[in-house]
């Protein structure tokens, strides 16, 4: 798959998709709906599939100092698009330029001049344009003037719930990783380098792979069941195992990351790149009297988690 950061001085093997417009955060089952509409097309007209989304998210870039609300960051998120098939990622630069286009502009300089899209597919509650003033009737019009088709899609919904960003992070907050992986299609992953720890697991027989979540929409505090991925190094492969997600209550941390321990693993990944998708709430953080009775609870945890994740 191709990335574009820009859409200007683009070559013209880039341009003439049919492609898929939105954040894309989480590529829920919402966004797949999107795309295959999007797929669709591509495969009617002869032309690349493409996405077209925004670093930073919009929501980011009018709020900087609002609470983290990301299910994915950019990397996560084109790595999940290319298995999803996509050829080309237009990945536009969020920024005041960008911000400041009327609805028409963005039609015209970006869709049909800048990137010369051929068919463009959106949810019915796409907006787009300086301050959200464009609506996918505007979107049809601007298309039939410009020479691009445009496909709406109907919202999705499951269980009588829409399928949204929102309602996912609603989900994770909740300790409900089962209900938002039934909206995303697949289970919650947090993905991200392994950073160099205070060892202090070692000490009791659980090494622990720390993983920053900076930026990420925190799920609730606690113990998960967990599969994970180790993307890079020596030990690349899937495992099973536990995790815990927070700031470490027991040794006094105030910066919450995810701490996994993998199952019946032996080896350094500190530098490898790892992908740990939550399967099932534990129990929440909680502060023990004793190393002693933090070992029993993990003894338990860890035997939960076992039973938990040979059914999946």
């Amino acid at each position: 798959m191709r990335s574009y950061t820009t859409w200007t001085g683009l070559d013209l093997g880039a341009k003439g998709a049919a492609v898929a417009i939105g954040n894309f955060d989480g590529v829920h089952r919402g966004h797949i709906k999107v795309l295959d509409l999007a797929r669709d097309a591509a495969v009617r007209a002869g032309a690349p599939l493409g996405v077209i989304t925004f670093e930073p998210h919009p929501r980011e870039f009018f709020a900087p100092d609002a609470p983290p609300f990301r299910l994915t960051n950019a990397e996560t998120k084109a790595n999940r698009l290319a298995k999803l098939g996509v050829d080309v990622l237009y990945q536009l630069p969020f920024n005041g330029d960008l911000a400041s286009l009327t609805p028409e502009q963005f039609a015209r300089e970006v869709l049909a001049e800048g990137l010369g899209v051929r068919h463009v597919v959106v949810g019915a509650d796409f907006h787009f344009g300086k301050g959200r003033a464009g609506s996918v009737d505007d979107l049809r019009a601007f298309g039939a003037e410009l020479g691009f088709d445009v496909i709406i899609a109907d919202l999705l919904e499951t269980g009588g719930e829409e399928v949204s960003s929102t309602n996912i992070r609603t989900a994770l907050s909740e300790g409900r990783p089962a209900d938002a992986a039934r909206m995303l299609g697949h289970w919650h992953r947090i993905d991200g380098e392994v950073l160099d720890g205070d060892k202090r697991g070692r000490d009791f027989g659980y090494p622990t792979a720390n993983m920053s979540i900076t930026g990420l929409h925190p799920p609730r505090f606690g113990v998960y069941a967990v599969k994970a991925d180790v993307l890079t190094g020596p030990h690349t492969g899937s495992y099973d195992g536990a995790a815990s997600m927070g700031v470490r209550p027991m040794f006094g941390g105030n910066v919450p990351n995810l701490e996994t321990f993998l199952f019946d693993f032996d080896g350094d990944l500190y530098g490898a790149h790892m992908s740990v998708a939550l399967v099932d709430y534990l129990r929440p953080e909680a502060k023990f009297g004793s190393i002693e009775e933090l070992i029993a609870q993990m003894d338990a945890d860890c035997a939960q988690a076992r039973e938990i994740l040979a059914k999946v």
